[in-house]
């Protein structure tokens, strides 16, 4: 008997489903896929015949799903070893679980497994003992040029001038070429005189070097990144093209900058060169030997996009990833370079997020990106990323919400969850990236992250500037600590940064210190432009730049139970005089040695303070302004407050344990326990939140510097 080929296909089929379900225990019980360094994806992924990739799994998972519906959790297994990207994995609505039966791609049981989006080059000779060269022949052949390289597991330097610190712009103008409709010309050219350690590298300059380097400017806190299009030598000119310089943040003569990517900056160990010609050079450290050299350059920019239909809404759902290492990605800067955005708004991320709902993100590792790490951008909810250890990145670690408010209020991204994260050493592309941004997003937690190392603010919340409708609400920022931003670099920013109406926000149980600007703005927490209807208490702030808490401007805010301790230049401070009540700040602890009490426009604001604690180590007669503290109460200010010696346990330690009952119970302060701010679980995982010791040296080098520049 003749048997019709659909007749034959339906029975193959069924025989797949019976013998999977026999490598997989039964259909009733969870679905396992298997995945190893010595699979393949032609093979049906059971343990003994596992597959190759995470793509082959994806596409076996969806082949399964035509043929059968899961009773339980789908398993997809990876084994130890290296795994090699050359394309993100993208997973979109096929590819959801259901509650009942959410996907799980997981580590093997102690296992380690690594993805990288990255390819490994070898074969480098010595052309001397400081200076090694390798031929990579997809260079000249593919255009296949890289803007970030790693070796030996960490983020080498492209040869870059000067090899520490900025060099200052002489000064600046501007050549309008198309001045459009906006609020700044769609087209300009920018003349920028420098001085004499800057001119003599742009002289130095071949043609191709005209086409290659860039040049990172520094102005407050955004960065532009442009080609130098010329260089007049006679006036020592260089010029950039492209959008016009905005108003509110142009350069100027305090504008700083870096030339990188050009052959003459190879200069200093760690530092690395590509030729188009395909030759990569790099030079050694000591130590480092051609046979211990493991280099790495990426060939992809993300890891993971996982894409919900935006026209129809329907979204990815139940997906979890756990216990994954990925590492390796590029960034390359486009042709027009890069246009100064707050926060590197627009900078994607390495797992990029839209339209989703509970997705998971635990026990993973993300590093060595050329941009941010995580972003749930559109119409996200209910996701989370959880234990993860997020560390040297281009831009920022984690972004909620998108930078442009959606149309519908149910596309706007909610209910994200941040909790027991280790993120750290960011901004190696983007220096004015966030440590964790809040966009356009409501209701979310942001909670015991670890969160270092940083070229600019630690958290940032809110999307909108003013008094306009903000949807940004009851977002929790609890139990973090945020340290050591800032490297006197960029200006402006805050270890926590506010924006806008945001009615029903917390920032409590933080610790926060060591925020170090290069020029004004280096604050503990900032409430920005409009920021109104925010609770700030129980936070601890010490040895940050400009002072502990500080207001641009905003309404309503609540600042309580916090304590403020031995701020650089100023401990509290408030800008702009409104008719509305500014904020009210009571039950707190201010306790100084160095710089003043207040700055700017404190005294003057309205403002509800009382019940505070005030103690100078240097004077018991306190300046309120021009006011003796008799006299600031006359004006109906703290006419509770006391200046008393709240009696740390060893400030100069960092112990801001309280010894003076007294104080606490007259000003109604409630003791809180910052040291439960960071990360918890087990002892290895807080020992390596610890931040490393040399670090934090480097770090306080970079403040003695930047003092010394301004006395």
């Amino acid at each position: 008997m003749k048997l019709n080929r659909k007749i034959i296909a339906v029975f193959a089929a069924l025989l797949a489903i019976f013998f999977f379900s026999i490598g997989n225990e039964t259909q009733a019980a969870v679905t396992k896929i298997y995945v190893s360094t010595s699979g393949n994806d032609t093979n049906s992924g059971t343990k003994e015949l596992p597959l190759a990739s995470l793509n082959g799994a994806v596409n076996r998972l969806l082949t399964l799903r035509k043929l059968q519906t899961f009773a339980d959790q789908v398993e997809v297994i990876i084994g130890n070893g290296e795994y090699f990207l050359t394309e993100p994995v993208v997973l979109n609505f096929d590819d959801s679980g259901t509650e009942k039966s959410p996907v799980i791609f997981k580590a093997e049981e102690g296992a380690h497994p690594v993805f990288y989006g990255g390819k490994k080059n070898q074969g480098f000779g010595k052309l001397s003992e400081k200076l090694w060269r390798a031929k990579i022949p997809e260079v000249a052949e593919y255009d296949w040029y890289f803007e970030q390289l790693y070796v030996n597991g960490k983020r080498a330097v492209r040869a870059k001038s000067p090899n520490s610190g900025l060099y200052s712009l002489n000064d600046v103008s501007e050549t309008i070429l198309d001045k459009g409709k906006g609020k700044f010309p769609e087209l300009a050219a920018q003349r920028l005189t420098l001085f004499p350690d800057g001119a003599a590298k742009v002289a130095s300059f071949t043609k191709g070097d005209f086409r290659d380097a860039v040049i990172t400017f520094y102005h407050n806190w955004d960065n532009t990144r442009k080609q130098i299009i010329g260089f007049d030598q006679a006036s020592s000119a260089a010029f950039t093209v492209g959008q016009g310089m905005k108003p509110w943040n142009s350069l100027n003569k305090k504008t700083r900058y870096i030339i990188e990517n050009y052959k003459a900056a190879l200069d200093t160990c760690g530092e690395w060169y590509l030729d188009r010609t395909g030759y990569l050079y790099y030079m050694p450290f000591q130590g480092e030997t051609i046979q211990n050299l493991e280099v790495m350059a990426p060939v992809t920019d993300h890891f993971v996009i996982i894409q919900g239909d935006e026209k129809t809404g329907r979204k990815v759902e139940n997906i979890r990833i756990e216990g994954l290492s990925f590492q390796v990605s590029g960034y390359k800067m486009p042709d027009g370079g890069n246009e100064p955005a707050q926060a590197a708004a627009p900078v994607a991320a390495v797992v990029l997020a839209d339209f989703t709902k509970n997705i998971q993100f635990v026990n993973c590792e993300i590093a060595h990106t050329g941009i941010n790490a995580i972003w749930f951008r559109k119409a996200c909810t209910d996701c989370s990323i959880e234990h993860c250890y997020l560390h040297d990145l281009g831009a920022g670690s984690i972004k909620i919400g998108d930078f442009v408010r959606p149309e519908k209020a149910e596309d706007l991204t909610q209910n994200i969850v941040v909790d027991n994260n280790i993120i750290r050493s960011g901004g190696f592309v983007f220096p004015c990236a966030v440590g964790v941004t809040l966009l356009h997003a409501s209701d979310n937690q942001i909670t015991h992250n670890e969160i270092a190392d940083f070229r600019y603010s630690g958290i940032s919340v809110g999307w909108v500037w003013g008094y306009a409708f903000s949807p940004s609400k009851r977002n929790k920022i609890e139990f973090n600590h945020i340290h050591n931003l800032g490297w006197g670099e960029l200006c402006d920013m805050g270890g926590v940064y506010c924006l806008g109406e945001s009615e029903g926000t917390t920032f409590s149980n933080n610790v926060v210190h060591h925020v170090y600007s290069f020029d004004y703005g280096g604050w503990g927490l900032y409430t920005d432009e409009g920021s109104t209807g925010i609770v700030m208490e129980n936070n601890l702030v010490y040895n940050c730049k400009s002072s502990g808490f500080h207001q641009h401007y905003g309404k309503e805010n609540i600042v309580r139970n916090n304590i403020f301790a031995n701020n650089l230049k100023a401990q509290l401070q408030a800008t702009r005089m409104e008719d509305h009540l500014s904020f009210s700040f009571t039950n707190n602890i201010i306790w100084f040695s160095t710089g003043d009490l207040l700055s700017s426009n404190w005294d003057k604001i309205k403002l509800q303070s009382d019940k505070n604690c005030y103690w100078d180590t240097c004077t018991k007669d306190i300046r309120f302004g021009k006011l003796s503290f008799a006299e600031w109460q006359k004006s109906g200010k703290d006419a509770h407050s006391l200046i008393a010696n709240p009696q740390f346990a060893d400030p100069s330690a960092f112990d801001f344990r309280i010894k003076n009952k007294a104080v606490l119970r007259k000003i109604g302060f409630k003791v809180f326990d910052y040291s439960q701010a960071g990360v918890y679980g087990s002892d290895e995982w807080k020992k390596q939140a610890v931040f490393d010791q040399a670090i934090a040296k480097l770090f306080d080098e970079a403040i003695i510097r930047n003092e010394k520049r301004v006395q």
